[in-house]
């Protein structure tokens, strides 16, 4: 059985992991911009997924900051700063709220990416454009570039199931 004290100190690292990633995920996302040898430019605003997987980022980071003080505090003092069943209650249900968004950043930057990236492949294969070429080497940087930030975002979601889980069995011990 998980122990009150070990499982909130794992749930505040978790929440700064999550934090940690969401925010490494928004600088590869957002910096992910290419330009091409013609002087065309693709940038990740380009692509409305890529847009989507920066909101989840931002989403899945503002709640952790907002998470973090009522964290820290339940660790340190193993009661919460705020009394009461409402804190409880918000915290169950948004930590798998949040599990779920971010969940669903996490497929839709690796699918987009890799749908995308093999489209491309494909189309340069046929015309007969070789792996070295320029154009083909920027385009497959860009969608490498979202599929490191959608596996960043993974760890994310990763933290976030497990912060569920366990607030779901801290939950079910307190009744």
């Amino acid at each position: 059985m998980v122990t009150r004290s070990a499982a909130s100190s794992v749930m505040l690292g978790l929440r700064i992991l999550t934090l940690a990633a969401s925010v490494a995920t928004v600088i590869v996302i957002a910096t992910n911009n290419v330009k091409f040898f013609d002087g065309s430019k693709l940038k990740f605003q380009d692509i409305h997924s890529f847009r989507y997987v920066l909101a989840v980022a931002v989403i899945a980071a503002v709640y952790c900051i907002v998470q973090l003080p009522f964290a820290i505090h339940y660790a340190v003092k193993q009661k919460r700063a705020i009394s009461g069943e409402l804190l409880k209650e918000f915290d169950f249900f948004a930590d798998k709220v949040i599990s779920v968004v971010v969940a669903t950043g996490v497929a839709v930057g690796f699918a987009v990416s890799i749908e995308f990236k093999d489209f491309f492949d494909d189309i340069f294969d046929a015309a007969g454009v070789p792996k070295k070429d320029p154009t083909r080497t920027t385009n497959d940087k860009f969608y490498n570039r979202a599929i490191i930030a959608s596996s960043v975002l993974s760890v994310a979601f990763v933290s976030m199931f497990v912060v569920s889980v366990l607030s779901s069995i801290l939950r079910s011990n307190a009744k």
